[in-house]
């Protein structure tokens, strides 16, 4: 299913949402910001952190969906998007990036001073729009998630090279700085639905879950896809020495020399690495469909969590916004034919 089918039960959601982004960057009376401004918000993203606040709002709130305040559940939606983008420019700087969504950063058209501080406005932003809803548990939530994120980038810049990372090591980090904010945005759209603590747990559950898989088909799609589909120079985590899942998976596969070599790679970063050399390895061995295997786990994780809430479009779209995740462009890369068929069987 294709993301505008997923997003159909929300259009008028989604439409206030970019509305409200074209609105939080056109406020400044500086033409520089503004500059900055109309160029980030007319990046192609795909809304998915604001489309898990709006669906789990709608699916939590059942037959009271009209009860939701319309203009407080924009906002917050508004919010984790601008909070996302913040924070790839941040990365963008750290990873010495010049080109995603196929245009070229904020960095490499204009500095990377000039990214920090535009980087540290849109969170001010995004904090502001949580500011006024008026609601401490939003303001608690939404802080926390901008914490933990944080926390895992961190830990993730000082593991680099560290080609002894294990995969639970790797886990623990995805889920400090992807999956917990999927997790909180799923629990923002609780919230503002008035939600009891049990919705929040099971639409939190499906967000973590759904993160990690997210991470995981992230960090494969780096190896394997082409930059046009990609969108940025693929190889980037290898480039910067961070050791993904698909990477720890590939290493465990390969013969000692090999090993070694792909190692060495790992340690010493840009100048030395041989992507297609990679590429091929992983694509070659059992890597990439333990890997697979492992972001499908969390899929349905992440679905099963949502057997508890009433039938409605929202679930719907919430089931097949999982199942996107695997269906992207690593499908046809990385499982063979019999797999495709058991998969479709399991799925």
């Amino acid at each position: 299913m294709k993301l505008t089918q997923i997003y159909q039960p929300i259009e008028k959601e989604l439409e206030a949402v970019e509305s409200a982004l074209g609105a939080a960057f056109s406020e400044s009376e500086y033409p520089s910001i503004l500059e900055l401004g109309q160029f980030t918000v007319k990046s192609p993203g795909k809304r998915i952190r604001p489309t898990l606040v709006i669906l789990s709002a709608r699916v939590a709130a059942r037959k009271r969906a009209e009860e939701i305040e319309f203009e407080q559940l924009v906002k917050v939606a508004t919010a984790v998007e601008l909070i996302h983008i913040a924070s790839l420019v941040h990365d963008d700087v750290i990873d010495k990036a010049n080109v995603r969504h196929n245009r070229p950063t904020i960095n490499a058209k204009w500095r990377d001073d000039v990214s920090v501080i535009f980087g540290d406005y849109v969170y001010s932003k995004a904090i502001e729009l949580i500011g006024k809803c008026s609601n401490p548990d939003l303001i608690l939530c939404i802080s926390e998630a901008i914490k933990v994120m944080s926390e895992g980038e961190l830990i993730q810049v000082c593991q680099r090279g560290n080609v002894s990372l294990s995969e639970d090591s790797y886990l623990a980090m995805v889920k400090k700085k992807t999956a917990l904010f999927f997790a909180a945005c799923c629990r923002l759209g609780t919230i503002v639905a008035n939600r009891n603590s049990k919705i929040q747990a099971t639409l939190k559950e499906y967000g973590m879950n759904f993160g990690i898989a997210f991470q995981i088909i992230d960090d494969c799609r780096d190896i394997i896809s082409e930059q046009i589909a990609l969108g940025k120079h693929p190889g980037q985590d290898v480039m910067m020495r961070e050791l993904t899942l698909p990477l720890i998976n590939l290493l465990d596969t390969l013969e000692q020399p090999e090993k070694v070599r792909l190692a060495n790679m790992l340690k010493s970063g840009s100048q030395h690495v041989d992507l297609e050399r990679i590429r091929k390895a992983f694509l070659s061995s059992g890597a990439a469909y333990k890997t697979k295997e492992a972001a499908l786990h969390y899929v349905e994780c992440a679905k099963r969590h949502l057997t508890v809430l009433d039938d409605s479009d929202y679930k719907v779209s919430l089931n097949s916004l999982a199942d996107y995740v695997i269906q992207e462009p690593v499908e046809s890369a990385i499982l063979p034919a019999e797999a495709k068929k058991n998969l479709s069987k399991r799925t």
